[in-house]
C-alpha cells in the first residue's frame, strides 16, 4: 500500500487524512466515556498510548507506524480533555450521567458516615 501511495504522491494526503480521523474519532469518545466512568479512565488512555507508541517504535511501514503514533498522542491528550470535559459538564456545557452521579453520591456517604 505505501508504494502504491507514494508512486502516486499521495502518502502525505492519506496519512493527514488517518489523522483527521483519528482526532475527529477521539472527540465522542473523550465526551462517552466521561459521561459513563468519569474522570477515572484516564489511564485507560495512557495505557493506550504507551501501547501504541512502542508498537509505532517496532513497526516497520511508514504508514501504520505513523497511523499508531497519532494514536498514542491522541490517547495521550485525551488524557488531559477527560478533566477538561469534567470542567465543561460543571460548566452545564456537557449532559451530567444522573446514573454515575447517584453512585458517586452514595460513594461520598459513605466515606463520611
Amino acid at each position: 500500500m505505501t508504494e502504491l501511495l507514494s508512486s502516486y504522491h499521495l502518502l502525505g494526503l492519506f496519512i493527514g487524512l488517518c489523522t483527521f480521523l483519528i482526532i475527529g474519532l477521539f472527540h465522542p469518545v473523550v465526551i462517552k466515556c466521561h459521561y459513563y466512568f468519569g474522570t477515572g479512565c484516564w489511564w485507560w488512555f495512557v495505557v493506550l498510548g504507551v501501547i501504541c507508541a512502542a508498537i509505532s517504535v517496532v513497526v516497520e511501514d511508514v504508514v501504520w507506524s505513523t497511523l499508531l503514533g497519532v494514536v498514542a498522542f491522541s490517547s495521550f491528550w485525551t488524557v488531559r480533555e477527560i478533566f477538561d470535559q469534567e470542567k465543561r459538564v460543571r460548566k452545564g456545557w456537557f449532559p451530567r450521567n444522573p446514573a454515575r452521579e447517584s453512585k458517586e453520591a452514595s460513594r461520598s456517604d459513605k466515606i463520611t458516615d
